[in-house]
């Protein structure tokens, strides 16, 4: 049974009884549903997932002090902790009291303030270039069951990419090293026999291909271990996937050099096409490095604009 599902009936069954009798009053203004860490809240848990961290459970996001008071949240906490150990054939951990849970009572400003640094979601354009991907996937993620007030919604909303400026920033500088790592750096590597070097240049040119997919899918890409898994389900570039995995699972030797060039220049194609359909970049060829000035030059903020090119990176 995936995460998502078993939580979701836990609350149905479970929780939203106990809330509806126990605490009518908080109903309009609690957000529930499972966000956050753990492989279940991105849909990826398997029967591998079950050895760890995998549990009947929701998450009962609270707003501010102002709207319920630490007594009223406290009460919510015992009476969550109080619903069956048991739910169909899983059974639930101890919620801890020092906090850290995925599951039980949280407030929307720790659970922000934890994974972006601010207590509202409201980011500068410093945030938004230093926070890494999955800080901000972890918020958006999941499923909100229920949210009378939308206020937490809202706020995932909110965070649901980066602004047009900052993603164009960002593509700029994975091209760049798409370009220099692949298509550069990789043969002179192989041919000065340094077949480490070439495994480090493949490897950065993956990384940022992988990188700009995302970015031109206009998602954010997750911790690495589902990074490969994700981009299988991206509606663009996706059929690149194989051959990434390819070039950074096969041997660097010269005896297949030729055809890991032919690769990284296909890759290269296809990524420039996409950026041409989209209207990010004007520059007339392949070559990576060329679409990542083009797409610099795009940008409309001349302060994002005149910033390093790789400052996003």
């Amino acid at each position: 049974m995936k995460g998502l599902e078993l939580s979701r009936a836990f609350y149905l069954e479970c929780g939203a009884p106990m809330i509806a009798r126990e605490f009518p009053e908080l109903e309009g203004v609690l957000a529930i549903g499972l966000v956050g860490s753990g492989s279940e809240c991105f849909g990826y848990d398997d029967s591998l997932s079950e050895d760890h961290d995998f549990e009947p459970g929701f998450c009962i996001f609270l707003p501010d002090e102002s709207v319920i008071d630490s007594r009223a949240a406290f009460r919510l906490e015992r009476a969550y902790s109080k619903l069956p150990r048991e739910f169909r054939g899983y059974r639930r951990s101890e919620i801890s009291p020092v906090g850290s849970n995925r599951h039980g009572v949280i407030r929307i400003e720790d659970f922000l303030l934890e994974r972006t640094g601010s207590r509202d979601g409201v980011l500068s354009v410093s945030d938004w270039f230093s926070l890494p991907e999955q800080s901000l996937l972890e918020v958006i993620n999941g499923e909100i069951f229920r949210d009378d007030s939308q206020y937490f919604s809202n706020i995932r909303r909110s965070l649901a990419y980066f602004p047009s400026d900052v993603r164009k920033k960002k593509l700029a500088g994975q091209l760049l090293l798409m370009g220099q790592s692949g298509q550069y750096n990789y043969k002179r590597c192989i041919d000065r026999g340094e077949s480490g070097a070439a495994a480090l240049a493949t490897s950065e040119f993956v990384r940022s291909a992988m990188s700009v997919i995302f970015l031109l899918n206009s998602a954010y890409m997750p911790y690495y271990k589902w990074s490969f898994r994700a981009l299988r389900s991206l509606p663009l570039l996706s059929e690149l996937e194989s051959e990434l995995e390819w070039l950074i699972s096969s041997p660097n030797s010269k005896e297949n050099s030729a055809e890991k060039q032919k690769t990284i220049e296909r890759v290269c194609e296809l990524v420039a096409k996409e950026l041409t359909a989209q209207g990010l970049s004007d520059y007339n060829g392949n070559e990576a490095e060329g679409h990542a000035y083009s797409v610099n030059d795009k940008i409309t903020d001349p302060n994002i604009r005149n910033l390093h090119i790789l400052y996003g990176v």
